[in-house]
This record gives structure tokens, C-alpha cells and sequence, in this order.
């Protein structure tokens, strides 16, 4: 009943992404490659005046004015900008010269987060800083490669492909190295260090609601515990019919207040996922679903710990919100590995039209997830079905990444 579809960070769904964008070899031809080379090469001079101009002079503004109160955020919004000149150059690049590349993830602040923040991190964006060395260095190779061009069209003409190849080459090496997100790491490194704010609020939360569970629940059956065995005590000999009743009462409150620990307990960690792992303990969530469900997990080996309690509190959230809002016949669990990450898809047939401001927890399932270098993709049209997926980071029992 479930599709499996690919991560966005595996292999499969990189596809074009991977594909060899170098031009073919140059030759003593004019094709359609070496007219969109020279093309570059002559618009190299106008556009670097443009991004010259802009650096210079917000920058300049900006440092002099950092003794003020308008000089950082204007660096902020320099750096902004800066990104826009790098996403408009990537676009220039992959239409003259082929040079297909990601766009850098875009700078997001989950869980609020201040003016003070915001400005930080976007002073802190090292892809508008790289952009911004792009941009400087390029006035000079932008009126190098204009003159050798426009000269080559009238007297280098016969070896003008080889003339072009070669400085456009440059310019590909360029556009790599500055525009390029350098590695995973630098492209999420802002969004990780927002998230940890996420991830500290969720543990709070969390620990305010065992403490709220504990005060209002097991703790205030002991203590009425405590004090019907205190009387029980007091009419052992003077009612000893009143004092067994008594006794029978508590006995009663003590299996409630069991109950209500290992219900507490199994919300924290539950006990068969660390003894059995995903598949026995997402079964036995599925088991308490008011909905039939079907649990598939191929797993060759068990994730890290951390991963595991992510996945199956993930899972146990969405399967109580196809038990309370669904209204669905039947619902299924799949979870798989692909490379290096772990999928969750989680299907019902119900009514649909979830979303995630719509009051089920969707939102905070994302954030918590994302605060992991994980994904969440909700698909919910109205009528159904609902199928939700998640993606989380891989690791071995190590703690290493698998």
C-alpha cells in the first residue's frame, strides 16, 4: 500500500545533479558551445562593474559604520544581497558555460529567534562572504578576459575556441570554488546552530511534562496512598472491617500508580526498543492504534540509539494522529535504509487534508526531525490518502555515521 520514494540526499534522487557538465573538447569550429563561451567572456566586464560597484561600496559603508547602530545590520543586508548576486551568477553560469551546481541552503531561523539572532547568523553566512570575495575579484579577470575576447574576434579569430575554452575554463574553476556550497558541512552549519535552540526547547518541554505527569499523576496517587494506609493504620484494632476496606483501596492505587509509571516509562524510552529495536517496539505501537496497521521494517542492522527513539516517537506521534484525526480504514509503517540515512513512511487511507499548521503536532514533528539534519515530507490532499515520510541521518551503534 506504501510507495517507497528516495531521500533527497541519496543517490538516486541526485541524479542530474551528478551528471558531467564539462563542454566538449574545443576545436577549430564555431558551435554552439564556444559562441555562449564568448558570449560570457564579453558580459564578464559590465557584470563584474556591477557586483564591484555594489561590494565596495556597502561594505565600505558598512565597516565605517559598525561604530553605529546601522552599521552591522547593513553588513547583514549586504551579505543578503551578496547572495542574490551569487544565485544570479550560478544562473548565468549554467546557461553560457554549463556549470550545473547546487544553490546553498537558504539561511533559516527555526524556533523563533530574535533580531540579535537573525543578525548574527546572516553576519556569520559564509556563503555571502564567499560570494562577496567573488564579486571583488572579479573587476580585473572581467576586463582581461573582455579585452583578449573582443581583440581575439579580429585577429585571433581562427584559434578564438581555444582562446575562449581556456579562459572560461578559469572562469568554471571560479564559479566552483566561490559559489559552489564547499561540503554538506558548511551548507548547514548556520541552520545546526539554530536548531540546537530547538532541540533545548523540545528537552525542556519534555522534562516539564514528566515533571507534570509525575506531580499530577503517580505522586499524587502515593501521597493519597500514603494517607489511606495512615488511617487504615489508625482502625487496624478499633474497626478492623473499615481498616481491611481501607487496605483493598490502596491496593488498588498502588496498581494505578504502576501503571501510570511504566505508562510515564515508556513514554521516556520504552524498554522493548532497547531490547528489541525498531521493529518489536514499532509493533507494539502499532498494537494501540485504533486502526489496523501493517509494520514492515528492513533494517540489516540496528541505528544508532539516538535514531532509534527519534524514529519511534516519530512513529508512535503519527500513528496516534491516524487514531484520532484520520478517520482511516487502514494504515501501514515502512522503514528502510537507504545509504546513509533511515526512511520512515507512514500511510493512511483517511480522510486527508493534514498539514502542518493544522494543530496535530505536524509542525513540531518537523522541527525535531530537521533539528537532525533530518527531513519530513507530508503529503495529505483532501480525501486522502495521507502519506507522511521521514528521513533521518544513519548511524551505527557507534555512533559513527553507516
Amino acid at each position: 500500500m506504501t510507495q517507497r520514494i528516495p531521500s533527497p540526499g541519496t543517490t538516486a534522487a541526485r541524479g542530474a545533479a551528478g551528471q558531467d557538465d564539462r563542454p566538449p573538447p574545443a576545436r577549430l569550429a564555431y558551435d554552439r558551445h564556444t559562441w555562449k563561451e564568448i558570449a560570457h567572456l564579453l558580459a564578464n566586464l559590465p557584470v563584474a562593474l556591477l557586483g564591484f560597484t555594489y561590494v565596495v561600496t556597502v561594505f565600505s559603508t558598512g565597516f565605517g559604520l559598525t561604530v553605529t547602530v546601522i552599521g552591522f545590520p547593513l553588513l547583514a543586508a549586504g551579505l543578503v544581497g551578496a547572495r542574490q548576486l551569487g544565485r544570479l551568477e550560478r544562473a548565468r553560469a549554467r546557461a553560457l558555460l554549463g556549470v550545473r551546481i547546487e544553490e546553498p541552503s537558504r539561511l533559516r531561523m527555526r524556533g523563533g529567534g530574535g533580531f540579535v539572532q537573525r543578525l548574527w547568523m546572516q553576519l556569520k553566512d559564509p556563503v555571502g562572504w564567499r560570494t562577496a570575495l567573488y564579486e571583488f575579484i572579479r573587476l580585473p579577470w572581467g576586463v582581461l578576459t573582455f579585452t583578449v575576447t573582443l581583440a581575439s574576434l579580429f585577429v585571433l579569430w581562427p584559434v578564438l575556441p581555444f582562446v575562449a575554452r581556456g579562459l572560461t575554463n578559469a572562469d568554471r574553476a571560479m564559479v566552483r570554488a566561490l559559489l559552489s556550497p564547499s561540503d554538506e558541512l558548511e551548507r548547514r552549519i548556520a541552520e545546526l546552530e539554530s536548531d540546537r535552540g530547538v532541540v533545548v526547547d523540545t528537552a525542556a518541554a519534555d522534562l516539564r511534562r514528566i515533571e507534570r505527569d509525575l506531580h499530577d499523576g503517580a505522586q499524587a496517587r502515593l501521597v493519597n496512598l500514603a494517607m489511606g494506609l495512615g488511617l487504615a493504620k489508625e482502625k487496624v484494632l478499633e474497626d478492623p472491617d473499615a481498616a481491611a476496606a481501607m487496605v483493598e483501596e490502596a491496593h488498588g492505587e498502588v496498581k494505578l500508580a504502576l501503571q501510570e509509571l511504566r505508562d510515564l516509562a515508556r513514554g521516556i524510552h520504552p524498554a522493548v526498543l532497547t531490547d528489541r529495536g525498531l521493529d518489536a517496539a514499532l509493533s507494539s505501537v502499532a498494537s494501540r492504534c485504533t486502526v489496523p496497521v501493517k509494520v514492515t521494517v528492513d533494517l540489516p542492522e540496528r541505528p544508532a540509539a539516538a535514531i532509534e527513539g527519534i524514529a519511534y516517537f516519530t512513529v508512535s506521534e503519527l500513528l496516534q494522529n491516524v487514531s484520532k484525526h484520520s478517520r482511516a480504514r487502514s494504515a501501514s509503517v515502512d522503514v528502510w535504509r537507504t545509504d546513509t540515512r533511515l526512511l520512515i513512511q507512514v500511510w493512511d487511507d483517511g480522510q486527508g487534508g493534514a498539514s502542518l499548521d493544522g494543530g496535530t503536532g505536524m509542525k513540531g514533528l518537523a522541527d525535531r526531525l530537521d533539528a537532525v539534519d533530518g527531513l519530513f515530507v507530508l503529503e495529505s490532499p483532501e480525501g486522502g490518502p495521507t502519506t507522511v515520510t521521514a528521513e533521518l541521518p544513519w548511524r551505527d551503534r557507534s555512533g559513527a555515521a553507516g
